[in-house]
């Protein structure tokens, strides 16, 4: 258990540097960086807590979240460089 909080702490204290980062962020490609960091952030902190309560149905939400995730990274990515590889 303790290293389950010592984990949320930890993306906690990312997640919050990570919305510093976002409010000061100048172009598009830092806030997608951020965002991304965030969002995995969030999906960190749920399954920790899925851990801590021992859910497993949790697990496999949290895994297509993070398909969902990565595929919103790689579209972000080719709307910011105009299709261009």
């Amino acid at each position: 258990m303790v290293v389950v909080v010592a984990t949320v702490v930890v993306l906690v204290v990312a997640a919050v540097l990570g919305l510093v980062r976002l409010y000061t962020a100048t172009d598009d490609a830092s806030v997608a960086a951020v965002s991304d960091l965030l969002y995995f952030c969030a999906v960190g902190i749920i399954v920790m807590g899925a851990l801590a309560v021992g859910s497993s149905i949790v697990f496999d939400v949290a895994a297509i979240a993070s398909l969902v995730g990565i595929l919103a990274t790689v579209a972000l990515s080719r709307i910011l460089t105009r299709g261009r590889r």
